[in-house]
Protein backbone atom coordinates (compact mmCIF):
# COMPACT_ATOMS: atom_id res chain seq x y z
CA UNK A 1 0.00 0.00 0.00
CA UNK A 2 2.85 2.39 0.84
CA UNK A 3 4.67 1.68 -2.44
CA UNK A 4 1.49 2.11 -4.48
CA UNK A 5 0.65 5.34 -2.60
CA UNK A 6 4.15 6.75 -3.27
CA UNK A 7 3.62 6.20 -7.00
CA UNK A 8 0.53 8.39 -6.81
CA UNK A 9 1.95 11.06 -4.43
CA UNK A 10 5.69 11.48 -4.15
CA UNK A 11 5.56 12.27 -0.42
CA UNK A 12 2.58 9.99 0.43
CA UNK A 13 0.29 12.81 1.57
CA UNK A 14 1.17 15.35 -1.12
CA UNK A 15 3.36 15.88 -4.17
CA UNK A 16 3.19 15.03 -7.85
CA UNK A 17 2.94 11.43 -9.14
CA UNK A 18 6.22 9.60 -9.74
CA UNK A 19 7.24 8.12 -13.07
CA UNK A 20 7.39 4.36 -12.46
CA UNK A 21 8.48 1.96 -15.19
CA UNK A 22 6.37 -1.18 -15.94
CA UNK A 23 9.10 -3.48 -14.56
CA UNK A 24 8.85 -1.84 -11.13
CA UNK A 25 5.06 -2.08 -11.22
CA UNK A 26 5.35 -5.75 -12.15
CA UNK A 27 7.82 -6.47 -9.32
CA UNK A 28 5.49 -4.84 -6.80
CA UNK A 29 2.56 -6.78 -8.20
CA UNK A 30 4.52 -10.04 -7.75
CA UNK A 31 5.23 -9.09 -4.11
CA UNK A 32 1.50 -8.42 -3.66
CA UNK A 33 0.71 -11.81 -5.26
CA UNK A 34 2.99 -13.62 -2.77
CA UNK A 35 1.42 -11.69 0.11
CA UNK A 36 -2.09 -12.66 -0.97
CA UNK A 37 -1.11 -16.33 -1.26
CA UNK A 38 0.43 -16.19 2.22
CA UNK A 39 -2.58 -14.47 3.77
CA UNK A 40 -4.86 -17.33 2.73
CA UNK A 41 -8.15 -18.10 0.96
CA UNK A 42 -10.02 -14.83 1.58
CA UNK A 43 -7.22 -12.67 0.21
CA UNK A 44 -6.67 -15.07 -2.69
CA UNK A 45 -10.32 -14.46 -3.57
CA UNK A 46 -9.77 -10.71 -3.20
CA UNK A 47 -6.81 -10.97 -5.58
CA UNK A 48 -8.96 -12.83 -8.11
CA UNK A 49 -11.52 -10.05 -7.95
CA UNK A 50 -8.86 -7.33 -8.26
CA UNK A 51 -7.44 -9.08 -11.34
CA UNK A 52 -10.62 -8.13 -13.23
CA UNK A 53 -10.79 -4.51 -12.01
CA UNK A 54 -8.72 -2.18 -14.24
CA UNK A 55 -10.59 0.71 -12.62
CA UNK A 56 -8.73 -0.01 -9.36
CA UNK A 57 -5.23 -1.29 -10.29
CA UNK A 58 -2.72 -0.53 -13.09
CA UNK A 59 -2.41 -3.01 -16.02
CA UNK A 60 0.84 -4.54 -14.67
CA UNK A 61 -0.92 -5.58 -11.46
CA UNK A 62 -3.87 -6.99 -13.44
CA UNK A 63 -1.57 -9.19 -15.55
CA UNK A 64 0.27 -10.63 -12.51
CA UNK A 65 -2.82 -11.18 -10.35
CA UNK A 66 -4.49 -13.09 -13.20
CA UNK A 67 -2.33 -16.05 -12.10
CA UNK A 68 -4.58 -16.42 -9.06
CA UNK A 69 -7.44 -17.62 -11.26
CA UNK A 70 -6.11 -21.18 -11.41
CA UNK A 71 -2.98 -21.47 -9.27
CA UNK A 72 -4.59 -22.03 -5.86
CA UNK A 73 -3.19 -24.88 -3.72
CA UNK A 74 -5.91 -27.28 -2.43
CA UNK A 75 -6.46 -28.01 1.26
CA UNK A 76 -5.30 -31.28 2.84
CA UNK A 77 -7.62 -34.26 2.18
CA UNK A 78 -8.11 -35.04 5.87
CA UNK A 79 -9.69 -31.65 6.52
CA UNK A 80 -11.89 -31.90 3.42
CA UNK A 81 -12.92 -35.45 4.39
CA UNK A 82 -14.08 -34.22 7.81
CA UNK A 83 -16.34 -31.62 6.16
CA UNK A 84 -17.68 -34.18 3.67
CA UNK A 85 -18.52 -36.79 6.29
CA UNK A 86 -20.05 -34.19 8.58
CA UNK A 87 -22.47 -33.28 5.76
CA UNK A 88 -23.19 -36.68 4.14
CA UNK A 89 -21.85 -39.39 6.43
CA UNK A 90 -19.00 -41.85 5.79
CA UNK A 91 -17.39 -41.58 2.36
CA UNK A 92 -17.46 -45.36 1.76
CA UNK A 93 -21.22 -45.49 2.32
CA UNK A 94 -22.01 -42.73 -0.17
CA UNK A 95 -19.49 -43.25 -2.94
CA UNK A 96 -18.27 -46.35 -4.74
CA UNK A 97 -15.01 -44.57 -5.62
CA UNK A 98 -13.49 -41.32 -4.37
CA UNK A 99 -10.19 -39.87 -5.60
CA UNK A 100 -8.56 -38.07 -2.67
CA UNK A 101 -6.41 -35.84 -4.86
CA UNK A 102 -8.29 -32.66 -5.82
CA UNK A 103 -8.77 -32.06 -9.54
CA UNK A 104 -9.32 -28.34 -8.91
CA UNK A 105 -8.28 -26.10 -6.02
CA UNK A 106 -10.32 -22.94 -5.47
CA UNK A 107 -9.90 -20.25 -2.83
CA UNK A 108 -12.96 -21.35 -0.83
CA UNK A 109 -13.20 -25.02 -1.72
CA UNK A 110 -11.80 -27.80 -3.86
CA UNK A 111 -13.26 -30.32 -6.27
CA UNK A 112 -12.74 -34.09 -6.22
CA UNK A 113 -13.70 -36.75 -8.72
CA UNK A 114 -15.84 -39.66 -7.49
CA UNK A 115 -18.39 -42.29 -8.51
CA UNK A 116 -21.73 -42.83 -6.79
CA UNK A 117 -22.39 -46.10 -4.99
CA UNK A 118 -24.88 -48.17 -7.01
CA UNK A 119 -25.59 -50.49 -4.04
CA UNK A 120 -27.05 -47.80 -1.78
CA UNK A 121 -29.29 -46.10 -4.30
CA UNK A 122 -32.60 -47.66 -3.23
CA UNK A 123 -33.78 -44.40 -1.69
CA UNK A 124 -32.25 -42.25 -4.39
CA UNK A 125 -32.69 -41.68 -8.11
CA UNK A 126 -31.87 -44.81 -10.07
CA UNK A 127 -30.38 -42.69 -12.87
CA UNK A 128 -27.65 -41.46 -10.46
CA UNK A 129 -26.43 -44.95 -9.53
CA UNK A 130 -22.82 -45.56 -10.52
CA UNK A 131 -22.59 -42.09 -12.05
CA UNK A 132 -19.26 -40.22 -12.36
CA UNK A 133 -19.52 -37.03 -10.32
CA UNK A 134 -17.52 -33.98 -9.25
CA UNK A 135 -17.73 -33.25 -5.51
CA UNK A 136 -17.10 -29.68 -4.40
CA UNK A 137 -16.17 -29.41 -0.70
CA UNK A 138 -15.87 -26.19 1.25
CA UNK A 139 -12.48 -25.62 2.88
CA UNK A 140 -12.41 -26.67 6.57
CA UNK A 141 -13.15 -23.91 9.11
CA UNK A 142 -13.30 -21.34 6.33
CA UNK A 143 -16.34 -19.47 7.72
CA UNK A 144 -14.64 -17.95 10.81
CA UNK A 145 -11.49 -17.20 8.83
CA UNK A 146 -13.44 -15.34 6.13
CA UNK A 147 -15.36 -13.26 8.68
CA UNK A 148 -12.13 -12.27 10.45
CA UNK A 149 -10.49 -11.35 7.13
CA UNK A 150 -13.53 -9.31 6.05
CA UNK A 151 -13.20 -7.29 9.25
CA UNK A 152 -9.57 -6.58 8.35
CA UNK A 153 -10.59 -5.44 4.85
CA UNK A 154 -13.36 -3.24 6.26
CA UNK A 155 -11.04 -1.61 8.85
CA UNK A 156 -8.26 -1.08 6.30
CA UNK A 157 -10.48 0.52 3.67
CA UNK A 158 -10.66 4.07 5.17
CA UNK A 159 -6.84 4.19 5.23
CA UNK A 160 -6.59 3.09 1.60
CA UNK A 161 -9.27 5.54 0.42
CA UNK A 162 -7.16 8.44 1.67
CA UNK A 163 -4.48 7.66 -0.93
CA UNK A 164 -6.70 7.43 -4.00
CA UNK A 165 -8.80 9.85 -6.05
CA UNK A 166 -12.53 10.34 -5.69
CA UNK A 167 -13.57 8.06 -8.57
CA UNK A 168 -11.18 5.26 -7.55
CA UNK A 169 -12.50 5.61 -4.00
CA UNK A 170 -16.01 5.13 -5.43
CA UNK A 171 -14.88 1.92 -7.14
CA UNK A 172 -12.98 0.68 -4.08
CA UNK A 173 -15.93 1.16 -1.73
CA UNK A 174 -18.18 -0.71 -4.14
CA UNK A 175 -15.51 -3.39 -4.55
CA UNK A 176 -15.39 -3.93 -0.77
CA UNK A 177 -19.17 -4.25 -0.53
CA UNK A 178 -19.29 -6.50 -3.58
CA UNK A 179 -16.46 -8.68 -2.25
CA UNK A 180 -18.13 -9.25 1.14
CA UNK A 181 -21.45 -10.10 -0.50
CA UNK A 182 -19.90 -12.33 -3.17
CA UNK A 183 -17.65 -14.34 -0.87
CA UNK A 184 -20.53 -15.09 1.53
CA UNK A 185 -22.70 -16.20 -1.38
CA UNK A 186 -19.92 -18.42 -2.71
CA UNK A 187 -19.66 -20.25 0.61
CA UNK A 188 -23.36 -21.13 0.41
CA UNK A 189 -23.47 -24.22 -1.80
CA UNK A 190 -27.24 -24.45 -1.56
CA UNK A 191 -27.50 -21.06 -3.27
CA UNK A 192 -24.99 -22.20 -5.91
CA UNK A 193 -27.09 -25.31 -6.61
CA UNK A 194 -30.21 -23.15 -7.03
CA UNK A 195 -28.49 -20.75 -9.45
CA UNK A 196 -26.95 -23.65 -11.38
CA UNK A 197 -30.31 -25.37 -11.82
CA UNK A 198 -31.99 -22.12 -12.92
CA UNK A 199 -29.33 -21.36 -15.54
CA UNK A 200 -29.37 -25.00 -16.68
CA UNK A 201 -33.13 -24.78 -17.18
CA UNK A 202 -32.74 -21.57 -19.22
CA UNK A 203 -30.45 -23.44 -21.65
CA UNK A 204 -32.57 -26.59 -21.70
CA UNK A 205 -32.78 -27.90 -25.26
CA UNK A 206 -29.82 -25.87 -26.55
CA UNK A 207 -27.21 -28.46 -27.53
CA UNK A 208 -24.45 -25.85 -27.91
CA UNK A 209 -23.97 -25.73 -24.14
CA UNK A 210 -23.51 -28.29 -21.37
CA UNK A 211 -24.25 -27.44 -17.73
CA UNK A 212 -23.75 -30.19 -15.12
CA UNK A 213 -26.75 -31.50 -13.21
CA UNK A 214 -26.88 -31.31 -9.41
CA UNK A 215 -27.05 -34.58 -7.43
CA UNK A 216 -29.31 -33.33 -4.63
CA UNK A 217 -29.04 -36.53 -2.57
CA UNK A 218 -25.29 -35.93 -2.15
CA UNK A 219 -25.37 -32.16 -1.66
CA UNK A 220 -25.73 -29.77 1.29
CA UNK A 221 -24.68 -26.31 2.55
CA UNK A 222 -20.96 -27.24 2.47
CA UNK A 223 -20.89 -30.01 -0.17
CA UNK A 224 -22.12 -29.83 -3.76
CA UNK A 225 -22.13 -32.96 -5.92
CA UNK A 226 -22.59 -32.50 -9.67
CA UNK A 227 -22.40 -34.69 -12.72
CA UNK A 228 -18.85 -34.96 -13.99
CA UNK A 229 -18.36 -33.64 -17.53
CA UNK A 230 -15.02 -33.93 -19.26
CA UNK A 231 -13.76 -31.31 -21.67
CA UNK A 232 -10.71 -29.52 -23.00
CA UNK A 233 -9.84 -26.32 -21.18
CA UNK A 234 -11.16 -23.48 -23.32
CA UNK A 235 -7.83 -21.65 -23.60
CA UNK A 236 -5.92 -24.80 -24.63
CA UNK A 237 -5.89 -23.63 -28.24
CA UNK A 238 -3.42 -26.26 -29.50
CA UNK A 239 -5.53 -29.16 -28.18
CA UNK A 240 -8.74 -27.67 -29.63
CA UNK A 241 -6.97 -27.28 -32.96
CA UNK A 242 -5.74 -30.88 -32.82
CA UNK A 243 -9.29 -32.11 -32.23
CA UNK A 244 -10.56 -30.12 -35.21
CA UNK A 245 -12.89 -27.89 -33.17
CA UNK A 246 -13.98 -24.61 -34.80
CA UNK A 247 -12.58 -22.08 -32.33
CA UNK A 248 -14.39 -19.13 -33.93
CA UNK A 249 -17.72 -20.92 -33.49
CA UNK A 250 -16.88 -21.69 -29.87
CA UNK A 251 -16.11 -17.99 -29.25
CA UNK A 252 -19.38 -16.96 -30.91
CA UNK A 253 -21.37 -19.50 -28.88
CA UNK A 254 -19.70 -18.31 -25.67
CA UNK A 255 -20.53 -14.67 -26.31
CA UNK A 256 -24.11 -15.49 -27.31
CA UNK A 257 -24.58 -17.51 -24.12
CA UNK A 258 -23.64 -14.52 -21.96
CA UNK A 259 -25.77 -12.14 -24.03
CA UNK A 260 -28.72 -14.46 -23.39
CA UNK A 261 -27.97 -14.82 -19.66
CA UNK A 262 -27.55 -11.09 -19.05
CA UNK A 263 -30.05 -9.52 -21.49
CA UNK A 264 -32.82 -12.12 -21.64
CA UNK A 265 -32.65 -14.39 -18.58
CA UNK A 266 -31.47 -11.93 -15.94
CA UNK A 267 -29.38 -14.59 -14.17
CA UNK A 268 -25.80 -15.38 -15.21
CA UNK A 269 -22.62 -17.33 -14.49
CA UNK A 270 -20.25 -14.61 -13.26
CA UNK A 271 -16.86 -16.33 -13.24
CA UNK A 272 -16.01 -17.22 -16.86
CA UNK A 273 -12.24 -17.46 -16.53
CA UNK A 274 -10.60 -20.35 -18.45
CA UNK A 275 -10.53 -22.62 -15.39
CA UNK A 276 -14.34 -22.62 -15.35
CA UNK A 277 -14.92 -23.15 -19.07
CA UNK A 278 -14.23 -26.20 -21.23
CA UNK A 279 -15.12 -27.57 -24.66
CA UNK A 280 -16.35 -31.09 -25.38
CA UNK A 281 -15.08 -33.11 -28.34
CA UNK A 282 -18.33 -32.14 -30.13
CA UNK A 283 -17.55 -28.41 -29.71
CA UNK A 284 -20.05 -27.74 -26.90
CA UNK A 285 -19.19 -25.15 -24.26
CA UNK A 286 -19.11 -26.55 -20.70
CA UNK A 287 -19.66 -24.29 -17.68
CA UNK A 288 -18.21 -25.13 -14.25
CA UNK A 289 -18.39 -23.48 -10.81
CA UNK A 290 -21.51 -21.36 -10.34
CA UNK A 291 -20.45 -20.08 -6.90
CA UNK A 292 -20.00 -16.61 -8.37
CA UNK A 293 -23.26 -15.89 -10.15
CA UNK A 294 -25.58 -12.92 -10.21
CA UNK A 295 -28.85 -11.36 -11.30
CA UNK A 296 -29.54 -8.32 -13.48
CA UNK A 297 -32.48 -6.01 -12.89
CA UNK A 298 -34.65 -4.74 -15.76
CA UNK A 299 -33.15 -1.23 -15.76
CA UNK A 300 -29.61 -2.56 -16.24
CA UNK A 301 -30.84 -5.00 -18.92
CA UNK A 302 -32.47 -2.12 -20.83
CA UNK A 303 -29.37 0.06 -20.62
CA UNK A 304 -27.11 -2.80 -21.74
CA UNK A 305 -29.35 -3.31 -24.78
CA UNK A 306 -29.15 0.43 -25.54
CA UNK A 307 -25.37 0.28 -25.21
CA UNK A 308 -25.02 -2.70 -27.56
CA UNK A 309 -27.37 -1.12 -30.12
CA UNK A 310 -25.34 2.10 -29.99
CA UNK A 311 -22.15 0.06 -30.52
CA UNK A 312 -23.77 -1.83 -33.42
CA UNK A 313 -24.74 1.51 -35.00
CA UNK A 314 -21.33 2.99 -34.11
CA UNK A 315 -23.18 5.93 -32.54
CA UNK A 316 -20.48 7.32 -30.22
CA UNK A 317 -22.75 9.89 -28.55
CA UNK A 318 -25.34 7.21 -27.76
CA UNK A 319 -22.60 4.97 -26.33
CA UNK A 320 -21.39 7.72 -23.99
CA UNK A 321 -24.99 8.57 -23.02
CA UNK A 322 -25.69 4.92 -22.16
CA UNK A 323 -22.50 4.62 -20.09
CA UNK A 324 -23.34 7.85 -18.24
CA UNK A 325 -26.96 6.84 -17.54
CA UNK A 326 -25.90 3.44 -16.27
CA UNK A 327 -23.42 5.11 -13.90
CA UNK A 328 -20.23 3.70 -15.45
CA UNK A 329 -18.88 6.90 -17.01
CA UNK A 330 -18.50 10.00 -14.85
CA UNK A 331 -20.67 12.91 -16.10
CA UNK A 332 -17.60 15.15 -15.64
CA UNK A 333 -15.45 13.15 -18.09
CA UNK A 334 -14.20 14.92 -21.22
CA UNK A 335 -16.64 13.64 -23.86
CA UNK A 336 -14.40 14.62 -26.78
CA UNK A 337 -11.50 12.52 -25.48
CA UNK A 338 -13.75 9.64 -24.43
CA UNK A 339 -15.35 9.68 -27.91
CA UNK A 340 -11.93 9.06 -29.44
CA UNK A 341 -11.25 6.26 -26.95
CA UNK A 342 -14.58 4.64 -27.92
CA UNK A 343 -13.77 4.92 -31.62
CA UNK A 344 -10.50 3.04 -31.06
CA UNK A 345 -12.26 0.48 -28.86
CA UNK A 346 -14.81 -0.21 -31.62
CA UNK A 347 -12.00 -0.53 -34.17
CA UNK A 348 -10.27 -3.01 -31.89
CA UNK A 349 -13.46 -4.98 -31.25
CA UNK A 350 -13.90 -5.34 -35.00
CA UNK A 351 -10.37 -6.71 -35.29
CA UNK A 352 -9.09 -3.71 -37.26
CA UNK A 353 -5.49 -2.57 -36.94
CA UNK A 354 -4.93 0.48 -34.73
CA UNK A 355 -2.04 2.79 -35.50
CA UNK A 356 0.20 3.13 -32.45
CA UNK A 357 0.54 6.87 -32.96
CA UNK A 358 -3.23 7.26 -32.47
CA UNK A 359 -3.07 5.33 -29.19
CA UNK A 360 -0.16 7.49 -28.01
CA UNK A 361 -2.00 10.65 -29.07
CA UNK A 362 -5.08 9.71 -27.07
CA UNK A 363 -2.97 8.76 -24.05
CA UNK A 364 -1.49 12.25 -24.17
CA UNK A 365 -4.94 13.82 -24.37
CA UNK A 366 -6.15 11.77 -21.42
CA UNK A 367 -3.16 12.69 -19.28
CA UNK A 368 -3.59 16.37 -20.14
CA UNK A 369 -7.34 16.73 -19.80
CA UNK A 370 -8.83 14.06 -17.50
CA UNK A 371 -7.89 14.68 -13.92
CA UNK A 372 -10.20 12.15 -12.33
CA UNK A 373 -10.50 8.54 -13.39
CA UNK A 374 -13.50 8.68 -15.76
CA UNK A 375 -14.77 5.13 -15.32
CA UNK A 376 -16.36 3.72 -12.18
CA UNK A 377 -18.31 0.60 -11.33
CA UNK A 378 -21.67 0.80 -9.55
CA UNK A 379 -22.58 -2.12 -7.30
CA UNK A 380 -25.35 -3.42 -9.56
CA UNK A 381 -23.04 -3.48 -12.58
CA UNK A 382 -19.72 -4.67 -11.22
CA UNK A 383 -20.29 -8.40 -11.87
CA UNK A 384 -21.71 -7.71 -15.35
CA UNK A 385 -18.65 -5.70 -16.39
CA UNK A 386 -16.37 -8.31 -14.85
CA UNK A 387 -18.04 -10.94 -17.05
CA UNK A 388 -17.76 -8.78 -20.17
CA UNK A 389 -14.03 -8.21 -19.59
CA UNK A 390 -13.17 -11.85 -18.91
CA UNK A 391 -15.32 -13.22 -21.76
CA UNK A 392 -13.64 -10.81 -24.17
CA UNK A 393 -10.23 -12.13 -23.14
CA UNK A 394 -11.32 -15.76 -23.61
CA UNK A 395 -12.84 -15.05 -27.04
CA UNK A 396 -9.73 -13.23 -28.26
CA UNK A 397 -7.62 -16.17 -27.08
CA UNK A 398 -9.80 -18.53 -29.13
CA UNK A 399 -9.80 -16.28 -32.20
CA UNK A 400 -7.68 -13.10 -32.31
CA UNK A 401 -9.84 -11.79 -35.19
CA UNK A 402 -13.19 -12.50 -33.54
CA UNK A 403 -15.77 -9.74 -34.24
CA UNK A 404 -17.67 -8.99 -31.02
CA UNK A 405 -19.81 -6.29 -32.59
CA UNK A 406 -20.97 -8.49 -35.47
CA UNK A 407 -22.00 -11.28 -33.07
CA UNK A 408 -23.79 -8.87 -30.70
CA UNK A 409 -25.53 -7.15 -33.63
CA UNK A 410 -26.74 -10.48 -35.03
CA UNK A 411 -28.05 -11.52 -31.62
CA UNK A 412 -29.89 -8.23 -31.04
CA UNK A 413 -31.42 -8.42 -34.53
CA UNK A 414 -32.53 -12.05 -34.10
CA UNK A 415 -34.15 -11.25 -30.75
CA UNK A 416 -35.95 -8.18 -32.15
CA UNK A 417 -34.16 -5.63 -29.96
CA UNK A 418 -33.02 -3.47 -32.87
CA UNK A 419 -36.54 -3.33 -34.35
CA UNK A 420 -37.90 -2.36 -30.94
CA UNK A 421 -35.23 0.33 -30.66
CA UNK A 422 -36.16 1.78 -34.07
CA UNK A 423 -39.86 1.73 -33.16
CA UNK A 424 -39.20 3.59 -29.90
CA UNK A 425 -37.01 6.09 -31.74
CA UNK A 426 -39.79 6.81 -34.25
CA UNK A 427 -42.33 7.18 -31.44
CA UNK A 428 -40.08 9.59 -29.56
CA UNK A 429 -39.36 11.54 -32.75
CA UNK A 430 -43.11 11.85 -33.43
CA UNK A 431 -43.74 13.09 -29.89
CA UNK A 432 -40.88 15.56 -30.23
CA UNK A 433 -42.30 16.92 -33.51
CA UNK A 434 -45.72 17.33 -31.90
CA UNK A 435 -44.23 19.21 -28.93
CA UNK A 436 -42.18 21.36 -31.32
CA UNK A 437 -45.35 22.28 -33.25
CA UNK A 438 -47.14 23.19 -30.02
CA UNK A 439 -44.20 25.35 -28.94
CA UNK A 440 -44.16 27.19 -32.28
CA UNK A 441 -47.84 28.11 -31.92
CA UNK A 442 -47.10 29.67 -28.51
CA UNK A 443 -43.93 31.44 -29.65
CA UNK A 444 -45.50 34.37 -31.57
CA UNK A 445 -47.65 35.75 -28.67
CA UNK A 446 -44.71 35.45 -26.25
CA UNK A 447 -42.40 37.26 -28.66
CA UNK A 448 -44.92 40.09 -29.11
CA UNK A 449 -45.29 40.53 -25.32
CA UNK A 450 -41.49 40.62 -24.88
CA UNK A 451 -41.08 43.29 -27.60
CA UNK A 452 -43.82 45.40 -26.00
CA UNK A 453 -42.03 45.29 -22.61
CA UNK A 454 -38.71 46.23 -24.25
CA UNK A 455 -40.39 49.20 -25.92
CA UNK A 456 -41.70 50.35 -22.51
CA UNK A 457 -38.25 49.83 -20.88
CA UNK A 458 -39.96 47.35 -18.57
CA UNK A 459 -37.77 44.29 -19.29
CA UNK A 460 -35.39 42.96 -16.63
CA UNK A 461 -32.68 40.32 -17.13
CA UNK A 462 -31.49 38.21 -14.17
CA UNK A 463 -27.98 36.76 -14.55
CA UNK A 464 -26.54 34.01 -12.37
CA UNK A 465 -22.89 32.96 -12.42
CA UNK A 466 -22.24 29.23 -12.21
CA UNK A 467 -18.86 28.33 -10.76
CA UNK A 468 -18.75 24.53 -11.09
CA UNK A 469 -14.92 24.53 -11.12
CA UNK A 470 -14.68 26.59 -7.90
CA UNK A 471 -12.76 29.49 -9.50
CA UNK A 472 -14.12 32.07 -7.05
CA UNK A 473 -13.46 29.76 -4.10
CA UNK A 474 -9.86 29.24 -5.22
CA UNK A 475 -9.39 32.99 -5.73
CA UNK A 476 -10.76 33.71 -2.24
CA UNK A 477 -8.39 31.11 -0.71
CA UNK A 478 -5.41 32.68 -2.48
CA UNK A 479 -6.33 36.15 -1.23
CA UNK A 480 -6.68 34.86 2.34
CA UNK A 481 -3.38 32.95 2.11
CA UNK A 482 -1.71 36.09 0.74
CA UNK A 483 -3.04 38.25 3.57
CA UNK A 484 -2.00 35.66 6.18
CA UNK A 485 1.47 35.42 4.64
CA UNK A 486 1.90 39.20 4.66
CA UNK A 487 0.72 39.39 8.25
CA UNK A 488 2.97 36.54 9.44
CA UNK A 489 6.07 37.92 7.67
CA UNK A 490 5.43 41.37 9.17
CA UNK A 491 4.90 39.80 12.61
CA UNK A 492 8.09 37.76 12.27
CA UNK A 493 10.10 40.93 11.49
CA UNK A 494 8.58 42.89 14.38
CA UNK A 495 9.09 40.05 16.87
CA UNK A 496 12.70 39.57 15.74
CA UNK A 497 13.31 43.31 16.17
CA UNK A 498 11.81 43.14 19.66
CA UNK A 499 14.27 40.32 20.51
CA UNK A 500 11.59 37.62 20.92
CA UNK A 501 13.29 34.70 19.09
CA UNK A 502 10.85 32.00 20.16
CA UNK A 503 7.85 33.98 18.95
CA UNK A 504 9.60 34.93 15.69
CA UNK A 505 10.40 31.21 15.02
CA UNK A 506 6.73 30.34 15.55
CA UNK A 507 5.79 33.08 13.09
CA UNK A 508 8.35 31.70 10.61
CA UNK A 509 6.88 28.18 10.88
CA UNK A 510 3.39 29.58 10.35
CA UNK A 511 4.68 31.52 7.32
CA UNK A 512 6.20 28.33 5.86
CA UNK A 513 2.87 26.48 6.24
CA UNK A 514 1.02 29.32 4.53
CA UNK A 515 3.56 29.32 1.68
CA UNK A 516 3.00 25.57 1.15
CA UNK A 517 -0.78 26.02 1.04
CA UNK A 518 -0.44 28.98 -1.33
CA UNK A 519 1.86 26.96 -3.61
CA UNK A 520 -0.57 24.02 -3.66
CA UNK A 521 -3.46 26.33 -4.63
CA UNK A 522 -1.57 27.30 -7.81
CA UNK A 523 -0.77 23.73 -8.85
CA UNK A 524 -2.77 22.09 -11.63
CA UNK A 525 -4.92 19.06 -10.79
CA UNK A 526 -3.01 15.78 -10.83
CA UNK A 527 -3.52 13.47 -13.79
CA UNK A 528 -4.24 9.80 -13.05
CA UNK A 529 -2.35 8.72 -16.18
CA UNK A 530 -5.21 6.60 -17.42
CA UNK A 531 -4.28 4.42 -20.38
CA UNK A 532 -6.97 2.95 -22.59
CA UNK A 533 -6.68 -0.84 -22.73
CA UNK A 534 -7.44 -2.60 -26.01
CA UNK A 535 -7.35 -6.37 -25.77
CA UNK A 536 -6.22 -7.12 -29.33
CA UNK A 537 -3.70 -4.28 -29.29
CA UNK A 538 -2.13 -5.65 -26.08
CA UNK A 539 -2.19 -9.18 -27.50
CA UNK A 540 -0.29 -8.05 -30.61
CA UNK A 541 2.26 -6.19 -28.50
CA UNK A 542 2.86 -9.29 -26.33
CA UNK A 543 3.33 -11.41 -29.47
CA UNK A 544 5.81 -8.87 -30.88
CA UNK A 545 7.74 -8.94 -27.59
CA UNK A 546 7.82 -12.76 -27.65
Amino acid sequence: MIAYARDRRRFLLFGRPRQVDPETHRHRAEVLLESLLTLGPTFIKLGQLLSTRPDVLPPSYIDVLAALQDEVPPAEWEGAKAVLEDELGPVDENFAEFETEAISGASLGQVYRARLDSETESSRSATDAGRAVAVKIRRPEIESLVEADLRVVRWSLPILLYFVGESRAFSLENLADEFAKTIREEMNYEREATMLQEIRQNFDGDDRFVIPDVIESHSGPRVLTMEYIEGTKINNVDELERKGIDRTQVAEDLQRSYLQMIIDDGVFHADPHPGNLAVTDEGQVVFYDFGMSGRVDEFIQQKIVEFYIAVANQDIDAILDALTEIGTLSPDADRAVMAEVMELAIQDARGEDIEQYRVNQIIGQIEDSIYEFPFRLPKNLALVLRVATVVEGVCVTLDPEFDFIDTATSYLTEQGYREESIRKYLEQSGQQLRRTGESLTRLAPKTERTLDRLERDDQFIRIGVEDSNGVFTTLAKRLIYGLLLTMSLFSMGVLYALEAPEASVAAAVFSALVVIQLYRSFRKPRSTRVRPQFTRQNLRQRRDEE
